[in-house]
């Protein structure tokens, strides 16, 4: 009674708590609400994803006369992503009738316009491109393929897609979703109740959350908005966001934001975010040209992207592939007719990631930095840009496959076993217009981290000695013939001490002509070479040619005591292989914004930085390398006839062994030895020249075949002796070219008669008399 009456006294202040207790937390109800919508509406409307700048290979360009016969081009198509058919109709397929491909290009916007989808036909056979048609039957004389994307430029927290417009979704994607991720999408607000219902009883069963009640509308919440964490408080503020985002967006919207968002796998540190960019990374191919079979493999890995890892647990996911597909066909989305079909079809994943839209870390890390010096972080990883590079895809992954197999081959031939694994780098150029064709950070070229190319900063060897022998003959004093000592060398340095350097072979070879001695890599004349020519010469000559400073004016230089990256190595060639000028070489070739306006283009910038016709004769010096020298043994990889230069290189101790070299249209340096500095027992011959001739043939390279200069003229000496003989007397005679007027002693029995030449003098004198 006493607390009734207790009761009746207070009744008005509890009712008035109540209603204040109710109140505030209906306020605090709203206030949340408000705030969410307004973190809905402020991050949901406008740009919702930051846009990695897309960056895309170098793209094929087709016309008649093109050495590319139809089994090349039919593989180009496939590595591009086009389907094989009956008949062409649809873009991204093609068809071959024996000899003749015909294939339907993809639209495709280009930094110098937009190319629409085309019917193009070509009949090739083992000599290249015949003809080249469209539809109505007119020739076409050049035509691009759409470019390989290889990757991205992707900020910190490692998100990258690539986004699709409703358009570009195939039709049966949004249906496949509904029927395995949500029926009732269409009806539902957000939530759904009654599958919310059925995951809180297992749940409260279990005692912590082990089933989602998730409409795709919670799981687009979930991963635009929210973290992983999964808790009771998380699950209603991802309800209520779903239902915020109902009220402001169309189901079409939503749907087009979660097929573009969903997290879909992973790729190193780059989160596969969206079916665009999945479609890419698992197929090698947009997301419009998709399959059945493959549209219902990229559902099912919607899932678990981990646990349904297509290229790690290929018969589980392929169990849910198949599982999506019967669904499809109970719900009425496709015929079973339909969903056998396509249950009989393999998985189709390519087979690495580097044909498959992923990114070649070093290569993509030189773009980086050339961006750089004019864009601002967030724009190469926010604004959409997209990038035309120099790469091509082919001369990458020869260059990859070159060094893998060669490391092997080196490390099971070791005698003497390394817990440090061997290492290497492959850089490839275009000399004539100094475009980076490939780059090979490392063993593992899919790994993204220290990037060997351009960080790597090691001693060259004898890389350097093409430097000396060029300021040699650019002095004037000295060309392919002129004598110099390979006998003992004594040099006083600085600090009273006395350095006495050796040849390799730790022999002499007394008086030898320049073009052996840079033949045969001897120390000791070049030495005594570069110390004629002067420290302060030789120097200069490594800047002019393209490092970035002149190297230390000290003896130790003159044998490859100069740390430089391959990078820097295949800068100095390029001017070599270039006739003696200077073309920056470069990994980029045009940007554009996210609608497909110019916004810079990087052309070719070429400076003359030594003497043609010095450069010429050295060059000439590299020939004889190849055929005389320290590079023969590329003979065994090379056709007989394909003329290249170069030079072998090896570090004191045998920790760096160096490969540069050029043929007519391809330079290529190759580095291999170990991340810790230690000795690898390999010089450059029995180490990186394999790499670099593998390479070179791979690429199918023509031969190095620059004009001569008017000022020099063809003199047959002996190889060994640098004497004047004449062709057919003994058995080391060489051609070299020297300066008009140059007068030389005759070799023993090897004199040039007066009546020797009368054949050829006559030839001439009759076509002087013709013309």
């Amino acid at each position: 009674m006493r607390v009734s009456k207790t009761f009746r006294k207070y009744r008005k202040q509890i009712w008035t708590g109540v209603a204040l207790v109710f109140g505030v937390a209906l306020l605090a109800l709203l206030a949340w609400i408000f705030h969410l919508d307004r973190k809905i509406t402020a991050q949901f409307e406008g740009r919702r994803w930051t846009l990695p700048a897309q960056v895309y290979a170098e793209p094929t360009e087709l016309y008649v006369g093109l050495p590319l016969t139809a089994d090349s081009l039919e593989r180009e198509l496939q590595r591009l992503g086009y389907r094989r058919t009956a008949e062409a109709s649809d873009a991204g397929s093609y068809e071959r009738r024996g000899s003749r491909i015909t294939f339907v290009s993809r639209r495709f916007q280009f930094f110098d316009g937009l190319q629409e989808s085309q019917e193009i036909s070509i009949a090739a056979n083992a000599q290249g491109i015949q003809d080249m048609t469209n539809a109505s039957g007119e020739d076409v004389p050049i035509f691009r393929l759409d470019p390989l994307l290889i990757g991205s430029i992707f900020p910190i927290h490692g998100e990258d897609r690539v986004i699709v417009t409703p358009e570009e979704v195939p039709p049966l994607l949004p249906a496949a979703l509904k029927v395995v991720e949500d029926r009732k999408f269409d009806t539902h607000h957000g939530v759904d109740l009654g599958a919310i219902m059925r995951a809180a009883f297992v749940n409260l069963r279990a005692g912590q959350i082990q089933q989602g009640g998730s409409t795709l509308t919670q799981q687009l919440v979930k991963s635009y908005f929210l973290d992983s964490r999964r808790t009771f408080g998380r699950k209603l503020e991802e309800a209520m966001m779903a239902v915020l985002l109902e009220i402001h967006f169309e189901k079409q919207d939503l749907m087009n934001a979660y097929i573009n968002e969903i997290y879909l796998g992973q790729d190193g540190r780059r989160a596969v975010h969206g079916f665009g960019l999945a479609s890419q990374f698992y197929f090698g191919k947009p997301a419009a040209e998709l399959q059945l079979h493959e549209i219902a493999l990229l559902v099912a890995i919607v899932r678990g992207p981990s646990y349904y890892d297509p290229r790690r647990h290929a018969e589980r996911v392929r169990a849910r592939r198949d599982m999506v597909l019967k669904l499809m066909a109970e719900h009425g989305v496709i015929e079973s007719t339909d969903a056998q079909k396509a249950i009989k079809q393999p998985l189709g994943v390519v087979s690495s990631t580097t044909l498959a839209g992923g990114y070649y870390p070093a290569f993509l890390d030189l773009v980086r930095r050339t961006l750089r010096r004019d864009y601002r972080e967030e724009d190469l990883t926010e604004a959409g840009l997209r990038i035309f590079s120099t790469l091509n895809p082919f001369a990458q992954n020869q260059a990859e496959r070159a060094l893998t197999q060669e490391l092997d081959r080196l490390e099971k031939a070791r005698k003497r076993k390394s817990n440090v694994p061997l290492e290497g780098v492959v850089v490839v150029t275009s000399p004539q217009n100094g475009e980076v064709i490939a780059i090979v950070g490392g063993r593992n070229a899919s790994f993204e981290g220290f990037n060997r190319a351009l960080d790597a900063k090691r001693s060259i060897g004898s890389l350097v000695k093409p430097v000396i022998y060029l300021a040699a003959v650019e002095s004037g004093r000295f060309h392919a013939a002129s004598i110099i000592e390979d006998g003992p060398v004594e040099v006083k340095l600085s600090n009273n001490r006395t350095w006495r350097p050796q040849n390799i072979s730790e022999q002499y070879y007394g008086p030898v002509p320049l073009v052996r001695a840079l033949a045969q890599s001897l120390n000791l004349a070049t030495v005594r070479l570069g110390m004629e020519v002067g420290l302060p010469e030789v120097t200069r000559e490594f800047q002019e040619l393209g490092l970035p400073e002149a190297p230390p004016q000290l003896p130790s230089v003159l044998l490859g005591a100069v740390d430089v990256s391959p990078f820097e190595v295949a800068q100095l060639y390029n001017s070599l292989a270039n006739g003696g000028f200077n073309a920056p070489l470069r990994a980029v070739r045009a940007v554009v914004d996210e609608q497909g306006k110019p916004l810079k283009a990087f052309g070719l910038e070429v400076t003359p930085v030594a003497d043609p016709a010095a450069v010429y004769q050295l060059n000439r010096m590299l020939v004889h390398v190849m055929d005389h020298g320290t590079g023969r043994g590329a003979r065994a990889y090379l056709p007989a006839d394909l003329v290249v230069a170069g030079k072998s290189g090896t570090s004191s101790d045998y920790r760096d062994s160096w490969f540069a070299g050029f043929s007519g249209s391809h330079l290529a340096v190759v580095w291999i030895g170990h991340d810790d500095n230690s000795p690898t027992g390999l010089t450059g011959s029995s180490g990186s020249l394999a790499v670099w001739a593998r390479v070179m043939k791979a690429l199918g390279t023509t031969s190095w075949n620059a004009p001569a200069p008017e000022t020099l003229e063809e003199t047959w000496i002996e190889f060994l002796s640098g004497l004047e003989a004449k062709p057919g007397c003994g058995e080391d005679i060489i051609a070299v070219p020297l300066p008009k007027g140059t007068e030389l002693p005759f070799a023993p029995g090897c004199e040039v008669g007066v009546f020797d030449n009368i054949g050829e003098r006559a030839r001439e004198w009759w076509r002087g008399i013709t013309r």
